[in-house]
């Protein structure tokens, strides 16, 4: 039984670890932690959850927790992650995984030391659409892969004391949104892309409110071929987390590839040949949460870990960099 414990009384956590969790045999959410006692118990009533902490060091010395889930604002993610790392703890941490490359380095240089895992949530990797768009492009039925555009826009008005719009506290469209199409064009794209150009629209505080990217494959399975990356949490911004993937012979546009459980669809165009589907599959949590097991239990690397994780947050740095928006990255 992997016993978890939880950093933060966190919106996110109900459905992203708390349900899922309901549904296995081999897991349990056994404590929360909050900045305040009261906070942590209301929680762990609301959910069922059996130990309340009053602040994040308690958890992390209860000696019965096996898994830290950090779900606190992404400026908090590498430093609860390196803490929960050194009480001997394996973490499975929220996205993005922190404020820029440097500390993602240092947080899996621990984990490796410390022989732990240290997982990033990109929940939407384990599920099955994921391989199969990749096994589309694989195929060769799309020809030369030439371009790839990859967008996440989500309606968040504007609130100085929402985390996501706090540059400070990690906030903006890039790093709230931004970080999934980040993952998609360089999992799609089999190499780490070079970014060419990026621009951005602040909000009121100076965090990106949208942003714009563009990047080229100068190397790997791809050489060659450009992308775009386009997040926006503007008021008003509908919903969208599409990729289009363009090849000397057809395209591949895949619909909702952040949350397929909600509903998705792939239509792929090959000459006068058009085709739509789905893939049937549980909720990217559950998969997720499967990789975790794995980890866990039998020692598997989770793709979304180690080099994965480093390199995400590279590419999150060169863009703000290019954009102006430098964060201290590598």
């Amino acid at each position: 039984m992997i016993r978890i414990g939880i950093l933060g009384a966190a919106g996110i956590a109900p459905q992203a670890l708390i349900r899922p969790v309901r549904r296995r045999d081999d897991m349990v959410v056994a404590a929360i932690a909050a900045r305040s006692k009261d906070s942590a118990e209301r929680y762990a009533h609301l959910h069922g959850i059996p130990k309340a902490y009053a602040g994040y060091p308690a958890l992390l010395e209860d000696p019965d927790i096996d898994l830290v889930y950090v779900a606190l604002p992404p400026s908090e993610h590498a430093k609860w992650s390196i803490a929960a790392l050194k009480a001997g703890k394996h973490v499975l941490c929220e996205k993005p995984f922190s404020m820029n490359a440097a500390e993602a380095l240092e947080a899996v240089d621990v984990a490796e030391r410390a022989g732990r895992q240290l997982i990033e949530a990109f929940h939407d990797h384990y599920h099955p659409l994921t391989t199969e768009v990749l096994g589309r492009i694989h195929s060769g039925e799309l020809g030369e892969i030439r371009s790839i555009e990859a967008s996440f826009t989500a309606d968040n008005p504007f609130s100085p004391t929402s985390i996501r719009h706090v540059p400070e506290l990690g906030g903006g469209a890039l790093m709230d949104l931004g970080c999934y199409p980040a993952h998609w064009i360089r999992e799609l794209g089999g190499a780490e892309p070079t970014v060419t150009h990026a621009s951005f629209i602040p909000n009121e505080l100076g965090a990106d409110i949208t942003i714009d990217a563009s990047l080229r494959f100068d190397d790997g399975p791809h050489a060659g071929a450009t992308a775009t990356l386009h997040a926006s949490m503007a008021p008003g911004v509908a919903f969208d987390a599409s990729v289009v993937v363009t090849g000397s012979a057809g395209n591949l546009r895949v619909e909702n590839l952040v949350l397929p459980h909600k509903g998705h669809c792939l239509t792929e165009t090959v000459g006068d040949i058009v085709r739509t589907w789905t893939v049937g599959a549980r909720e990217t949590y559950d998969h997720e949460l499967d990789a975790v097991a794995a980890a866990l239990t039998r020692g598997e690397r989770a793709q979304t870990s180690g080099y994965d994780l480093i390199e995400n947050m590279r590419l999150i740095d060169a863009i703000y960099a290019e954009a102006g928006l430098a964060r201290g990255g590598l």
